[in-house]
């Protein structure tokens, strides 16, 4: 990551991370979600910015619907373009201005950051003057929170649309660390990865295990509407670390780490000149690449084809030296068997230390739970406490064998397994396949430890040397993949220090007490649960993150106070009691994409809300199937809809408010209702708006729907403030919870579509 920061005083040329804090500080003062009239101001700013670069910007007002999630709003994208001298093929350079509803999110990090990434460094790309070959189009997107929706207006609606070749997107999922390149490609990424290294990013921090995870999780960007939709490739640049920040109000100018703001406009500043004059209309491929960044060296790749003959290759090598190692009477045939005892031990005992560690954990710190990123404040300390308990384990397993046997007997257990790991990705992950890197310097060691006539401790520093590059590779995944995915992943990075401890026998083995370090190690190893323990608790910094709705039934004529949460705390116990009912007191209410329901709930007072008002415009019978098209308007200040079929229904069309949801030619349906039953999330963005859905169903089908309209309002209500006038507001160490649907005032309303009249 860059560590040298350039300030105001930076030539005009360079990005300043200064600079764009200026932006930063304006744009996440207040939370900025969709509906909001801090929304409207932060999209006014971002306009004027922009204008004052000489650029002419456009407003792209559009309904929009995401097929995925069935989510629909009238988006405002803001849009700008640099005319290139060859015009007809776009580079686009995209994040979002939106922040998260529900939590009080501030947005900086996610995605302000990426915000002023773009506006700084346009800034300083125009400095220069530049002629650009490509049209630069700029696309800060709108509703990207709600379900990529802004991309999915720009992709299906408007004409700059056509033109674009390639996207680079800047994102976050936290507050620092390093920004990792994640291709988004629908074919191979060889011409990708080709362009990437051409316009030498100075930090470029990327492999391609990464991607195939993110693919696997639920966790798209704008840039996934682009490659799904229109299959345009692009790159997206995001950060991960502090992922505690990740949508919660504590997403602020101050908890951004400079060093990641930087680092976000390197890849900018790099990328941007290169590509606006590439040839973007050859950067499809065939072949796809396993690719791994190492400093200096930008990313090293090559073809998914060689991983499945490069592990071969280990095999081969590897099958050759015990064979030579058993002639020159340095490997024997009882080390080498027994030498699986303490690998696949340790591997074993690390693995449930990590998965049941944190299991224990769970039930001391019952409090963690309510973190539904899954990744606690004090997270960084069960990392170390894993990775230094694991080296305890592998020293204290290892020292009796190290006593006893020669390294060159005990490396082959760890070799085999790390080559039989290396098949299964060469027929199931490729993307992993530089992982039979590891190896091949291991099968260096093992050769140099077999062919030496000197002592193996003589090596030490010589190994030691080899070692650093598999460090400097696999190292950081230790530290990524509980931060990414939460501490559930605490046994995966268990697992990856045995394995990495097993490529280096010969390094651990030339130490004099191992039990001594073995001790060492479980001492660090419990300092950092200790310290951990210490700061287990919520403060300012860490707040304790809540949830609290209130629902008004209006079909059984009855109120309730509901929650999230697993315990009610000083601010929710005063709505829900001490012992609130417990249960999800409706299914298929917003549940989090972490699949978090209701948890408690209690009755309250029945206040007047005005339920929406419901229109049937036609109700026409066509053959076998029925089209209606029904209205919704809401009486109050609603935010957003959410509506629930009672019984599967089968749509073969569907539109929202003149937005149709266009099915594919091997599709019996637009979509149906069988396995989940929510038919749509419509938001709503100005005063007097309606909702008004289109949709055809077969006639055997049911038309009994639950309506859920939502307004964030708890607090401010006026009908509430008879009830919320006695409550303290929640305190210092408290958050909205993200994730969830918080802060609302709900109205419940049964819809039985045969029931409704029909209104010319």
């Amino acid at each position: 990551m860059p560590s040298k920061l350039s300030d105001l005083n930076a030539p005009l040329t360079d990005f300043s991370y200064e600079r764009a804090l200026i932006h930063l500080k304006e744009i996440s003062q207040k939370p900025h979600y969709i509906g909001t009239e801090n929304h409207g101001e932060v999209r006014n700013y971002i306009v004027q910015e922009l204008q004052k670069l000489g650029l002419e910007v456009e407003i792209q007002g559009q309904v929009a619907i995401n097929k995925k999630s069935r989510a629909g709003v009238n988006t405002k994208n803001i849009l700008a373009k640099i005319k290139g001298t060859k015009p007809g093929q776009g580079l686009l350079l995209l994040t979002h201005y939106d922040s998260a509803p529900h939590s009080s999110s501030l947005g900086a990090s996610d995605a302000g950051s990426g915000v002023v990434t773009i506006l700084e460094g346009l800034r300083a790309y125009l400095s220069a003057e530049p002629k650009p070959q490509n049209d630069i189009v700029i696309l800060i997107s709108d509703a990207e929170e709600i379900g990529l929706l802004g991309a999915e207006a720009f992709v299906n609606q408007h004409p700059w649309a056509k033109e674009i070749k390639l996207v680079l997107n800047f994102e976050a999922r936290g507050s620092g660390g390093p920004s990792f390149m994640l291709l988004e490609t629908n074919r191979g990424n060889k011409n990708l990865i080709a362009e990437f290294n051409a316009s030498k990013p100075t930090y470029p921090v990327a492999n391609s295990l990464l991607y195939s995870i993110y693919k696997m999780l639920p966790n798209d960007t704008d840039l996934t509407v682009f490659r799904e939709t229109a299959n345009i490739n692009g790159f997206n640049f995001a950060f991960i670390d502090d992922h505690f920040d990740y949508h919660t109000n504590q997403d602020s100018f101050e908890r951004l780490d400079r060093n990641t703001l930087k680092h976000q406009g390197a890849y900018l500043m790099h990328l941007l000149p290169h590509f606006a004059n590439a040839d973007l209309s050859n950067l499809n491929s065939e072949t796809d690449l396993v690719y791994f960044s190492f400093p200096g060296f930008g990313l090293i790749n090559y073809p998914f084809s060689w991983v499945l003959p490069m592990v071969v290759l280990g095999f081969v090598v590897l099958f050759v030296l015990i064979f030579l190692g058993f002639k020159k009477n340095k490997i024997q045939l009882k080390p080498l068997l027994l030498g699986f005892i303490p690998f696949l031990s340790s591997l074993v005992l690390a693995g449930s230390l990590g998965y049941f560690g944190w299991k224990l954990i769970l039930l001391i710190h019952p409090q963690y739970t309510e973190i539904l990123h899954g990744f606690t404040y004090n997270g960084y300390y069960y990392i170390a406490a894993v990775i230094a308990l694991s080296l305890a384990v592998c020293f204290a397993v290892y020292r009796p064998f190290f006593l006893k046997y020669e390294s060159s007997s005990l490396m082959i257990a760890p070799l085999l397994v790390w080559l039989v790991l290396n098949t299964l990705i060469a027929l199931y992950l490729p993307g992993a396949g530089f992982f039979v890197l590891a190896v091949y310097i291991a099968l260096v060691i093992l050769a140099a430890v077999l062919f030496s006539k000197e002592s193996v401790n003589n090596k030490t520093l010589f190994f030691s040397f080899l070692s650093v590059p598999v460090l400097i590779v696999f190292a950081p995944m230790i530290k990524t993949f509980p931060v990414g995915l939460g501490l559930k992943m605490l046994a995966l990075s268990a697992v990856f220090v045995v394995l990495l401890f097993g490529l280096f026998l010969p390094v651990f083995k030339s130490f004099n007490n191992p039990k001594a370090l073995s001790r060492l190690f479980f001492f660090l190893g419990a300092l950092a649960l200790v310290s951990a323990y210490f700061s287990s608790g919520f403060n300012a910094d860490r707040k304790h993150p809540n949830s609290l709705i209130y629902l008004l039934d209006a079909d059984e004529n009855k109120a309730y106070w509901a929650s999230y949460d697993q315990k009610t705390d000083d601010y929710t116990r005063q709505y829900l009691g001490e012992h609130p009912e417990e249960g999800n007191l409706y299914a298929h209410l917003s549940s989090s994409k972490y699949g978090t329901p209701l948890s408690m709930y209690n009755q309250a007072e029945k206040v007047l809300l005005p339920t929406p008002e419901i229109r049937i415009i036609t109700d026409t019978i066509l053959g076998e199937e029925r089209k209606i098209v029904l209205r919704i308007i809401p009486l109050r200040k609603a935010n957003r809809i959410e509506l629930l079929s009672k019984k599967p229904m089968h749509f073969t069309s569907f539109e929202m408010n003149g937005e149709k949801l266009h099915k594919h030619e091997k599709e019996t349906y637009v979509f149906t209702t069988e396995k989940y039953p929510r038919i749509l999330t419509y938001y709503f963005t100005e005063a007097g708006e309606f909702l008004e859905l289109g949709f055809t169903i077969p006639l055997a089908d049911s038309t009994d729907m639950i309506l859920f309209e939502a307004s964030f309002d708890l607090h401010t209500n006026p009908s509430l403030s008879p009830l919320n006038s006695s409550k303290l507001p929640r305190t210092e160490v408290m958050m909205p919870k993200p994730f969830v649907l918080n802060e609302a005032v709900i109205v419940k309303k049964d819809i039985s579509i045969n029931d409704i009249p029909s209104v010319p």
